[in-house]
């Protein structure tokens, strides 16, 4: 049989690894705390504003500063023209595309794929909750309110349903950010989370501008938009942590040290 090292300097360092990595576990769960707390802060934030907007909405108050900022970008001798060049233009196609009701629905579809292969089928489950559910209420808020489209500016997309709250901003919200907090769940590098977050927030801003920009809505359609795309997200990342808890959805990959990090633990044992 091989023999094991039982020196008191292995025990120590035996001893101090221990350490460490308890020390790392408790750090890990104290950020997940507070960024739970923050998650709750802005979900009530965006509720709020919300509320306060579909307010302002109803009773006209805002319908001097949506006709200012879509005017803004028009051409003022010939408002059916946007400014800027034509590439421009179609640069505003092409991001609201990345909102519509097909891209969403692919995308979804392909990352529901990737945890399926990955073996998170709960995680996987949750994503289509959060998105489905997402659709219904885009829609009921939509009949709800039942918005006229502005009709100042010629349109350069087809509609076919009420302004208010914009469906795209709203849509391409709770897809992109839920599937970038769920995707950021299962990677233990903190680049690739990071990533994941970044990149949803500028696809989410850039659909958004583009529905003004192409004269489809108005810009408090746009933030309303937001403010319940966001908000839903970051409900459901509370259920999946709620869930993850319990022990009903896979775990979170805690973040991976860093090189220089690691790099000084093992000068340190050397």
């Amino acid at each position: 049989m091989p023999q094991v090292d039982r020196s008191p300097l292995s025990a120590i360092k035996e001893v101090a690894g221990k350490r460490d990595f308890a020390d790392f576990v408790l750090k890990w769960r104290e950020r997940l705390e507070f960024w739970t707390l923050v998650a709750i802060a802005a979900l009530a934030g965006g509720v709020w504003g919300f509320i306060e907007l579909a307010d302002e909405v109803s009773g006209g108050e805002s319908h001097a500063i949506d006709t200012r900022l879509l005017l803004a970008l028009r051409n003022p001798d010939d408002l059916s023209d946007p400014i800027g060049p034509l590439w421009l233009e179609e640069l505003g196609r092409d991001f609201t595309a990345l909102g519509g009701v097909g891209v969403l629905t692919l995308l979804t579809f392909s990352v529901v794929g990737f945890l399926w292969l990955k073996g998170k089928v709960r995680a996987m489950w949750l994503v289509l909750g959060a998105i489905g559910s997402g659709l219904l209420a885009s829609t009921l808020l939509k009949q709800g309110f039942d918005r006229a489209r502005p009709e100042l500016v010629p349109h350069e997309s087809i509609v076919y349903t009420a302004s208010f709250p914009s469906g795209h901003s709203m849509l391409s919200a709770i897809t992109y950010l839920t599937l970038a907090a769920l995707l950021a769940r299962v990677q233990p590098n903190r680049l690739l989370k990071t990533y994941f977050i970044v990149l949803a927030v500028i696809l989410t801003i850039g659909v958004g501008i583009s529905r003004v920009y192409l004269g489809v809505h108005w810009p408090s359609d746009v933030i309303a938009g937001w403010a319940v795309g966001a908000s839903w997200a970051l409900l459901f990342w509370l259920i999946a942590r709620w869930l993850q808890r319990k022990g009903a959805v896979e775990p979170e990959e805690p973040d991976l040290p860093s090189v220089s990090a690691s790099h000084d633990l093992r000068s340190k044992e050397d």
